[in-house]
Parts: structure tokens; C-alpha cells; sequence
């Protein structure tokens, strides 16, 4: 089911979410001082390729919050908001809901990405 739910998720979204995860990542790394955090980007680009199967665990550190808030100031709002509204947009239809609830996870994501690793 895994497998299936990937190749939907990818073809039906997914490519579209890690594009835009990937931008991100690309326009961190623009500055020498933004590179650990579009290495991160990328890294979550690769998660929203293909996010059944897998979760994302967080832990807690002082850097990690540090972090967080310079990347929800200038990034996580808008990722958060563009998974946000998609989820929705999907959890209107029965099929949809585990889409929309792949969406949420990466919206959580989005605004916290430091101190976060994803397992499987």
C-alpha cells in the first residue's frame, strides 16, 4: 500500500510540494550562512517525494529552537500555509483524507524543521 500511495502521492502533488521544498532549499543556499538550512530543505524535498511509510521525530535543543524561529520568519509560514490549504482542499473527499493528512505532516514540518528526523 506504501508503494501505491507514493506513486499516487507523487503524480497527484507530491512533485509540486517537493519543488517547492527544493526552491527553498536552492535560495538558502545562495548565502554561505544559509546552507545548513537549504541542506535541511533538501532533505524534506526528498520526504515529500514520497512521505508513506515514513515519520518525522523531533527533539528538543536550544540551536534547534533558535533555528526554528529564523526559519518560520523567513520560510515556514509560507510552506506551512501552501500545505496547509492543499490538505484541506483534499480531506474534502473521502480518498483524499490520507493525501490531506501526508500535507498536515509536512506543514507540522514546515514550521519546525530543525531538530527533526525522519524514520521509518
Amino acid at each position: 500500500m506504501r508503494f501505491l500511495g507514493n506513486i499516487l502521492w507523487f503524480v497527484l502533488g507530491g512533485f509540486l510540494a517537493a519543488l517547492s521544498w527544493f526552491v527553498y532549499g536552492l535560495l538558502w543556499c545562495l548565502t554561505i550562512v544559509g546552507i545548513p538550512l537549504g541542506v535541511q530543505c533538501f532533505k524534506f524535498a526528498k520526504l515529500s517525494c514520497c512521505p508513506f511509510g515514513k515519520h518525522v521525530r523531533w527533539s528538543d535543543g536550544a540551536v534547534s529552537l533558535i533555528v526554528n524561529v529564523l526559519w518560520i520568519i523567513l520560510s515556514g509560514v509560507p510552506l506551512a500555509i501552501e500545505h496547509l490549504t492543499i490538505g484541506l482542499i483534499l480531506c474534502v473527499t473521502i480518498i483524499g483524507i490520507p493525501f490531506g493528512k501526508q500535507h498536515f505532516k509536512l506543514a507540522k514540518l514546515a514550521l519546525m524543521p530543525f531538530g527533526a528526523e525522519v524514520v521509518r
